[in-house]
């Protein structure tokens, strides 16, 4: 027989529920007061809530990976879509005032959705995407840009202006600057210039007061940190002033794909780890490796793309090529000659001749899908026989579903120190892997399968890897790495993964939230933590 106890428990529940909806409602309707009031009437046009008609294709637009596109994904309580500093000051405030986290996008191709996505529910999303404002000064090489601005809105801003000047960031043109750079931002010209914070000379962020810095106002520990310490956990960058880098008026690329087997693959790809050592500071080089179809029952083949950027023309680099890595077989033929704007379309893989006004768009070439991936960092060649082991591992998913790169470090990224910025990936990496796997089966069965299959993977990985610590790459975000304890991580927890991504860095990332941000408001699952008073 129940007692009376158990009787209320289901009650108690349904009560606390509803109550726990009317509070929502209530602040809702709270928050939503304070930010007019804070900023009269004209935030009310970029406002978006469930209840508007283009809420959901405002959340959707800019998310890239259906795991967080789904009923079950927590959604926002509303989505400001900004199109000015006072807009994110008016949310910063107002979410403060009614205990509400945020969110902050620019892009929306992180890979754990944590600029759209909250464990701790309500939450609200500041939007970039109205402010891409890109002013370029070719005489000074310099350039602001706002941070909803895509990196390929950067590249084509710049050569309005110029042809010989380039900011070295990724090959992905939709991805938001703001993320980015907040992360480090590698790039196809790092091994010539380094990284994209490596040029980065001044911003403007908003802090958890919602006054507006630069870098004189900020100091120089907050500019440090905010130049690759991640998004959204010392405060809202709004605008980077970039030092733009010459580029000759003709640079050289190339993509050539090879069809392997599993021991032609592994003797190709161990002789370039020890090839890029040897490479001019002037060309770039990432290998896409893929799993390939055989005819022979049984037989493991793979497909590998070896794409390069030379700032140069095509006979010095064949010439380099020789000397170098003449195993690749590179021939004139597989070179082309083109300005440094058209190679930002070409690493794109847009067809030959494509306008660049296809930089412009924010729409990705490719469908979304369902996706993981996770990173590593190679200090010594890895042996024949493990990468072997790599090859039989890629056989056991369809062809195409799961893709490796390789992309060579070194160069001008030796000589850069650890501690300059907090992206320590510095001397002694040989090259970088990105591990990504795609599916587009829905359901918690496929999801156990692929990712159980890539952190498989990346377990095998680990005797062949940096460590002490087994680095990883922040805007390769991993939550497999750690999360923290809904907001309230301790420095202990948080250096099991901050480490990974900063290095020895993480300890000054620490102090500097410590001091722009004692109480963690901006925070995500894997942000930064304060030490505790």
């Amino acid at each position: 027989m129940n007692s009376p106890s158990s009787l209320m428990i289901p009650f108690l529940v349904i009560f606390l529920f509803s109550f726990s909806r009317l509070a929502s409602a209530d602040r809702h309707e709270d928050f939503l007061q304070c930010l007019e009031s804070q900023n009269f009437n004209s935030i009310s046009k970029v406002i978006y809530t469930p209840i508007n008609s283009s809420y959901s294709s405002v959340l959707q637009f800019s998310i890239r990976n259906l795991r967080f596109n789904t009923s079950e994904t927590p959604k926002p309580l509303v989505i400001v879509t900004a199109l000015n500093v006072a807009h994110i000051q008016a949310t910063i405030m107002c979410s403060q005032k009614h205990g509400l986290e945020i969110r902050v996008r620019s892009g929306g191709h992180d890979y754990e959705g944590l600029s759209y996505v909250a464990v701790v529910v309500p939450f609200v999303v500041i939007d970039l995407i109205n402010m891409r404002t890109v002013t370029v000064d070719a005489a000074s090489k310099t350039a602001w840009i706002q941070t909803g601005a895509t990196l390929g809105e950067v590249y084509y801003g710049i050569a309005e202006k110029s042809r010989t000047l380039a900011f070295p960031a990724g090959v992905c043109p939709t991805v938001g600057s703001g993320g980015h750079i907040s992360g480090g931002g590698t790039s196809m010209i790092m091994r010539k210039y380094g990284i994209a914070v490596d040029h980065i000379i001044d911003a403007q962020v908003i802090d958890v007061k919602g006054r507006i810095l630069d870098r004189a106002s900020m100091g120089e520990d907050l500019f440090w940190a905010i130049r690759g310490g991640g998004g959204n956990t010392f405060g809202v960058v709004v605008a980077w002033k970039l030092e733009l880098v010459p580029v000759p008026a003709s640079v050289t690329v190339f993509n050539v794909t090879r069809i392997l087997t599993k021991q032609d693959a592994s003797k190709l790809i161990h002789r370039w780890q020890y090839a890029i050592k040897k490479f001019d500071d002037d060309l770039f080089s990432r290998i896409f490796i893929w799993g390939a179809n055989s005819n022979q029952e049984g037989k493991i083949m793979i497909q590998a793309a070896f794409t390069s950027l030379y700032l140069g023309g095509v006979d010095r680099l064949l010439s380099l090529m020789q000397e170098s890595f003449p195993e690749l077989g590179l021939v004139k033929e597989d070179c082309i000659e083109m300005s440094w704007i058209e190679s930002t379309v070409y690493a794109a893989q847009f067809p030959r001749n494509s306008s660049l006004d296809v930089l412009l768009s924010r729409i990705p070439r490719y469908s979304n899908t369902f996706f993981k991936g996770k990173s590593d960092f190679v200090r010594e060649p890895i042996p024949e026989i493990a990468l072997d082991g790599i090859w039989e591992r890629l056989s056991q998913v369809d062809d195409q579903l799961a893709e490796l790169q390789f992309t060579a470090f070194g160069g001008k990224m030796d000589e850069i120190a650890e501690s300059s910025t907090p992206f320590p990936h510095r001397a002694g990496t040989l090259y970088q892997i990105h591990y990504a796997i795609n599916w587009n089966e829905e359901g918690i069965e496929a999801y156990a399968k692929y990712t159980s299959w890539i952190r498989e993977l990346y377990s095998y990985m680990a005797p062949y890897v940096s460590k002490n610590p087994r680095r990883a790459y922040v805007n390769y975000r991993d939550l497999d790495l750690g999360v923290d304890n809904l907001g309230n991580t301790s420095y202990k927890q948080a250096s099991i993964w901050g480490i990974k991504y900063f290095k020895n860095n993480f300890d000054r990332l620490v102090h500097v939230k410590t001091a722009v941000d004692p109480a963690n408001f901006f925070r995500n699952e894997q942000s930064i933590p304060p030490l505790s008073s």
